[in-house]
């Protein structure tokens, strides 16, 4: 099982980016999916997260400005960013809790990260 992130890159203040996160291989099942971040000299911090029926939960810092939404047959999630701020600029991960096909319960994955970075 592999998350592959994208949809990283540099933008302006106040612009928008929108991250994609695809699941792939041999895949039960996908649970919880969810997005984390982690800027330079500090620790990663969770962003979002998005259950299967949809339900959704945002950090304080990006509610508002950023939504998660999810594609269950593709088994992708992605995350539009709007009003970003230089605060923002981290590199971002996706995460996600999923039953490989085999086994009993969830594994817990992580994509590698992808770069987003606020600057004028």
């Amino acid at each position: 099982v592999q998350l592959q992130a994208s949809g990283g890159g540099l933008v302006q203040p106040g612009g928008s980016l929108r991250l994609s996160c695809a699941a792939s291989g041999s895949i039960s099942s996908v649970n919880v999916m969810g997005w984390y971040r982690q800027a330079p000299g500090k620790e990663r911090e969770w962003v979002a997260a998005i259950t299967l029926s949809g339900t959704t939960n945002y950090a304080e810092s990006v509610k508002g400005r950023f939504t998660i939404s999810r594609a269950n047959a593709q088994n992708t999630v992605y995350l539009q960013m709007n009003s970003l701020k230089p605060e923002d600029t981290a590199v971002y991960y996706c995460n996600g809790k999923i039953t490989p096909v085999g086994v009993a319960g969830y594994m817990t994955y992580w994509g590698k990260g992808t770069q987003v970075t606020v600057s004028s």
